[in-house]
């Protein structure tokens, strides 16, 4: 909140002192709109819940709440203003407004990354205690580890099963397993455990939930109840009561809304943007190719799009020309998991591929995908054809519901060190949760996961 209020304060001064000096002293209404800028501000970041502390350092939520929050105060100022018949306030509403919500997106990103290396040191975590299933209670366990950032620190396991809790193991994952469903009151006031994290399991009933709810009242703990659909998550899943009873609605997903229009729209014009800048690159790229290896400097391979369609992608060529040929004599040295082919020290790359790929400049000529319209920038990765034949009917095709990306979650959670396992649930949790917000906050990662080699071969 304070980061917020100063920024707001500096735009306000900023566009008061630089632009109009002493003229706003000499105006009553030029000083009301002074201090209703920033006031009218703060009440729409606080009706956006933009200061909820569950979404402090989660990302794309945060900042869409901060982004939403200042259009809908620039669009209201600019309708009282016109309303009113007055222009006095357009310095404000339109130059102190930006300029704020700029230095609260900036203020609040630095903070997220003081709070996420803190998180990583160990620092600013939240003792947590879970209960449900063993499959699902490791599931929850590799993702808070992988994902430091989020502040969870799982300290013991309480297992959904109690008929068989003489045959519950001692620890899964190095957390201890402390008991069963039944002892989590007692353990929660035990050993103060600030939240309780119940996962879908066998068994487990709403009047448990409900009674759960009431003997954690007075602990101070935070009750947090995972839906059976654990990677759909934001503005998609909404409480709605129905005659007494909440019932969790799900909306249908952006991509099937005119939002994707948008998305199409943005994707052309960057791409061409893109593609103006790094040109001369491109063409220092394609130079080093030819002259280092036999072969033409661009390689295109046929995948698979939007609904199956089939597009001709565009990469430099990274490998010897003969490359596809030599594949069958490399299988028993795959390292890629379920049909994705793999190889750490591929012996068919070249000199220049292995600098390109390291800083995935051979994906360069996929900008041409995306002006043409095949690709989007973010987007699932786009598959070969022989992949798509081996799909089995486990939700994997709903990946081919969008677009594929030049980038997208796979690209800046892991790249190449992904299991197929991981790689199909980035993707999936993209399809099922795009948004404008989700890509650019994307599009900002992949340029520091493309400066790192972790995962790039």
């Amino acid at each position: 909140m304070a980061s917020d209020c100063l920024s707001l304060l500096a735009a306000d001064a900023v566009v008061t002192l630089v632009y109009h000096n002493e003229s706003v002293l000499a105006s009553p209404s030029n000083i009301a709109v002074v201090l209703a800028v920033p006031l009218t501000a703060l009440i729409a970041l606080a009706m956006a819940h933009a200061w909820d502390p569950g979404v402090f350092g989660s990302g794309a939520e945060e900042f869409r709440r901060v982004g939403y929050a200042y259009v809908m105060v620039i669009a209201a100022l600019a309708l009282i203003g016109y309303a009113v018949g007055t222009a006095a306030g357009q310095s404000w509403v339109f130059g102190a407004l930006p300029l704020a919500a700029v230095l609260t997106l900036f203020g609040r990103y630095a903070l997220r990354k003081w709070l996420h290396i803190g998180r990583r040191s160990g620092a600013f975590l939240r003792s947590v205690l879970v209960a449900g299933d063993i499959d699902s209670v490791q599931e929850l366990i590799r993702r808070t580890r992988r994902a430091s950032y989020a502040g969870w620190e799982i300290e013991a396991v309480c297992l959904a099963d109690a008929d068989h809790a003489a045959c519950f193991p001692l620890a899964i994952d190095d957390v201890p397993v402390v008991g069963t469903d039944h002892d989590i009151v007692g353990l929660v006031a035990l050993h103060g455990y600030e939240a309780v994290a119940i996962l879908p399991s066998t068994g487990w009933s709403p009047i448990r939930t409900q009674r759960l709810a009431w003997g954690l009242e007075g602990t101070g703990a935070d009750l947090l109840i995972a839906p059976a659909l654990m990677d759909i998550v934001g503005p998609r899943l909404h409480i709605r009561p129905v005659a007494g009873m909440p019932l969790l609605q799900l909306s249908a997903p952006n991509f099937t809304r005119p939002a994707w229009l948008v998305k199409t729209a943005l994707d052309r014009v960057l791409a061409l943007g893109v593609l103006i800048v790094f040109a001369p690159v491109m063409v220092v790229i394609g130079c080093a190719i030819r002259l280092t290896s036999p072969g033409p400097a661009l390689f295109k391979q046929t995948r698979v799009g939007r609904g199956g369609t089939q597009f001709e992608m565009f990469k430099f060529r990274s490998m010897v020309r003969d490359a596809e040929d030599r594949l069958a004599d490399l299988a028993d040295a795959n390292e890629g998991a379920g049909v994705l082919f793999k190889i750490r020290e591929d012996p068919r790359v070249t000199r220049v591929g292995h600098v390109i790929r390291r800083y995935s400049l051979d994906e360069l000529p996929q900008l041409l995908n995306v002006v043409a319209g095949h690709m989007s920038l973010v987007g699932p990765r786009p598959p070969l054809v022989s992949e798509v034949e081996k799909y089995d009917d486990g939700g994997v095709r709903r990946r081919l519901f969008v677009k594929p990306g030049l980038t997208g979650l796979w690209q800046v959670s892991g790249r190449s060190d992904l299991s197929w396992d991981e790689s199909v649930r980035m993707d999936l949790r993209y399809v099922e949760n795009w948004s404008i917000a989700l890509d650019f906050m994307i599009l900002w990662k992949t340029a520091g996961a493309v400066l790192r080699p972790d995962g790039a071969y």
